[in-house]
């Protein structure tokens, strides 16, 4: 578990960073549809509120004991797939799949 942990560790980042940038463009369709200015921005701020709870823009309380409902939040949040996961433990992989069921 600790490979699986310092992996975590290095991979979370830049998978937040991946699913920010998707919520960004997300962002713009708003912004740029053919709605009222007043309803692009209550749209607009509901999904950033949203957004922030998701694991994929804030871990909270990132630590070993928390790592696997992290991983459960990222992929409940589509921030990444179990492709994103090919590295790790297959133990890990069996927690997540029992999980996921």
């Amino acid at each position: 578990m600790e490979k699986d942990w310092k992996l975590f560790r290095k991979k979370l980042g830049g998978w937040q960073e991946s699913y920010m940038d998707r919520l960004i463009e997300e962002y713009k369709d708003i912004l740029n549809s053919d709605a009222l200015s007043s309803d692009k921005y209550w749209a607009l701020r509901k999904k950033i509120y949203d957004d922030y709870k998701s694991p994929g823009v804030l871990a909270r309380d990132v630590s070993r004991s928390n790592m696997l409902w992290i991983l459960l939040g990222l992929l409940r949040d589509e921030a990444i797939t179990m492709d994103d996961l090919e590295e790790f433990s297959d133990e890990l992989k069996e927690d997540i799949a029992q999980f996921m069921k």
